[in-house]
């Protein structure tokens, strides 16, 4: 490899560092050419890419991308796994092809700038894959919108079966103001009922009065008459 070369595989190496939200170093040795294929297929899935690196580049990468931690995992045959996917899905295809080959040990990694020892991969791999943690969140948030939904639709029922009642009512009622006009109504018309009575009985009182007034002056009238005949015979006497 040329110093031209040399440069190249430098500057993928430190784009592929920055692009990747996680790094996983492993030892290759025992790992044959068909094995790293089955690999590579499997992490693709998680959108990894599984890639033999030399110590020598990989540290000079290292130092153009500002990870110094993974320099210190540089140390025998050492392969690089570049996660731009789904982190934990790519640190559980590694294990699980280490536990089948008996090959692969974890050295250490970087995620998100921060450095992994050899248990943190191993836990890492145990975390659900990024699918199934979104379908756990959709779930949590569908269900309150669910019981939301079911909420909405109880009320809209119970508002219907009520103004069914309504409308099957009598007419005052679905009137509104109707009702209460129609009651204030009723005292008005008794208290008119009420005064009319005691109207005609004082007309009765006052037409009668009159007459019994007319009958005094008439028998006044009448008293004089009597009693001229008496001064009548006094004169002749």
């Amino acid at each position: 490899m040329n110093r031209e070369q040399k440069a190249a595989a430098v500057e993928e190496i430190a784009a592929n560092i920055k692009e990747a939200q996680a790094v996983f170093a492993v030892d290759y040795r025992g790992l044959s050419v068909p094995q790293a294929g089955e690999l590579r297929s499997r992490l693709r899935d998680a959108d990894a890419r599984f890639t033999v690196v030399k110590n020598t580049l990989t540290r000079r990468a290292a130092d153009a991308a500002g990870a110094e931690a993974l320099k210190e995992l540089l140390e025998g045959p050492t392969a690089l796994t570049f996660v731009r996917g789904d982190a934990a899905a790519a640190a559980k295809a590694l294990r699980d092809y280490a536990r089948e080959t008996e090959l692969l040990p974890f050295k250490g990694g970087l995620m998100d700038g921060n450095p992994l020892t050899p248990e943190d991969i191993a836990n890492i791999a145990k975390l659900p894959s990024r699918d199934v943690l979104y379908a756990q969140l959709v779930g949590i948030v569908a269900h309150p919108l669910s019981g939301l939904a079911r909420t909405l639709n109880q009320l809209i029922g119970g508002l219907a079966v009520a103004l069914g009642q309504i409308r099957d009512m009598d007419p005052p009622v679905l009137a509104g103001q109707d009702a209460p006009a129609a009651e204030a109504a009723a005292p008005a018309e008794a208290e008119a009922e009420a005064e009319q009575p005691a109207a005609e009985s004082a007309t009765e009182t006052t037409s009668e009065a009159p007459d019994e007034g007319a009958d005094q002056d008439a028998e006044a009238a009448s008293e004089p008459a009597e009693a001229q005949p008496d001064q009548a015979e006094g004169d002749a006497d």
